[in-house]
């Protein structure tokens, strides 16, 4: 019988709780027209409910990544996951505009610490040389789940009810938490299941770490102009993406008035495009990593993806079926996943015991992007009534990150000033 690594387990249970996050996420998107119908709410008031979960989702970044630097990703994700499941499930009970922010608020505040949890976790337990692939891995479940909760959540709407659903998955959520307490060990040397050898493998090629007490403050992070650039880019990256993740289900459905679940199936192809990107992107990492060094590793891969945005949003423009829509977006979020695995690897190599902040604050910015795009995208469109507004801010926030990049240096460690 083959003996699975405990560190391809961790990578299974990450890998799931990324799918879980983003169906928990993508399902108030594709509950749009029951949710709406149900609380009276208008376009505008929808916008503010999506942007409310990508603001407290951006707040609560760097302090749960602090959290986790000082705590670990075992306690911490128990937490968290607990928590959004939680609102997952309060969603069902939203009755009105105000409560459904709220809960919707809370919701992204609770999902704050996933993914600064799981690069801590990938700092202790995954050698250096497999940290691209891994890195997109976890990524792709993202894409995954966002993927197949379209088909998935209008069958449990379908079958159930909105408020049923939410039940539904804040069940599972907790589910997840309850394995991830019992089974999981903030670094290898703890668990009581790992071999002698695949310990011994993991601490002769993880990334060296020195380990001290001191956190390291928002403010100090924020006068290191390495910090600024990768929080810049991970914007630009974000910005196209959360809006495949909100709007583009609704967008597609008025503009080629095609049925729910019709549509739910075209919109699963952009996602997987990118969950394409992520394993593109980590194998390239890792090859690069092999042949290069750190600097090429990361720099190349992501400024291949912020080309690939521009060259999809371009043709997005002229696009005039739904062919031609799904083609240039699955390209551009194809392009948008390349920049994941490299902009992650980076906050580790260069965050050190600090990779949880670093990652954190460079989430923070990037769902501030997630923030502006779901209030962007309908009021661009009201104000200067041309849908491409929102495709040309995109083209421009994606070349300014091919610029960051050439600009930042994954050998170089964070330099933090107190």
């Amino acid at each position: 019988m083959i003996k699975i690594p405990l560190r391809h387990k961790l990578v299974a249970t990450t890998f799931a709780l990324t799918l879980l996050l983003y169906i928990d996420r993508v399902c108030i998107s594709a509950a749009k027209a029951p949710v709406t119908e149900s609380l009276g709410l208008t376009d505008t008031q929808f916008g503010w409910v999506l942007s409310a979960f990508a603001l407290g989702y951006a707040l609560l970044q760097t302090t749960s990544g602090q959290l986790i630097d000082r705590k670990g990703p075992h306690i911490v994700l128990t937490t968290i996951v607990t928590i959004w499941s939680l609102m997952t499930a309060l969603t069902a009970a939203a009755w009105n505009f105000g409560s459904l922010l709220v809960v919707r608020f809370l919701f992204g505040a609770g999902e704050a610490g996933a993914f600064p949890g799981i690069s801590k976790s990938t700092l202790t337990w995954i050698p250096l040389k497999e940290r691209g692939l891994v890195t997109g891995i976890n990524f792709s479940g993202s894409r995954l789940g966002a993927a197949f909760a379209m088909p998935l959540v209008v069958w449990l709407l379908n079958s159930f009810g909105w408020r049923e659903s939410f039940l539904i998955l804040g069940v599972v959520g907790v589910a997840w938490a309850v394995f991830w307490y019992s089974w999981f060990r903030d670094a290898p040397e703890q668990h009581p299941s790992i071999s002698a050898e695949e310990l011994d493998y993991i601490l002769k090629n993880r990334q060296v770490v020195l380990t001290t007490k001191q956190s390291v403050s928002l403010g100090s992070l924020l006068r290191n102009k390495q910090v600024w650039w990768v929080m810049l880019q991970y914007f630009g990256s974000n910005y196209i993406f959360f809006f495949c993740l909100t709007w583009l289900f609704p967008f597609l459905k008025a503009k080629y008035q095609m049925d729910d679940l019709q549509l739910s199936y075209w919109v699963m192809l952009p996602f997987i495009a990118g969950a394409f990107g992520n394993y593109f992107s980590g194998y390239l990492v890792d090859a690069l990593y092999k042949r290069n060094g750190l600097i090429g590793s990361r720099r190349i891969p992501a400024i291949i993806g912020f080309a690939l945005i521009v060259i999809g949003l371009v043709a997005n423009i002229g696009a005039e079926n739904i062919y031609t829509s799904i083609a240039c977006l699955s390209l551009a979020i194809f392009g948008a996943d390349m920049t994941l695995s490299p902009s992650w690897s980076y906050c580790i190599d260069v965050g050190g015991e600090h990779a949880g902040a670093l990652s954190g604050t460079m989430n923070m910015a990037g769902n501030l992007g997630s923030f502006l795009t779901a209030l962007a995208f309908p009021y661009l469109q009201a104000w200067t009534g041309d849908e491409n507004t929102f495709f040309y801010v995109g083209i421009g926030l994606a070349i300014i990150a091919i610029y960051g990049w050439t600009q930042m240096n994954a050998a170089q460690s964070l330099k933090t000033y107190e």
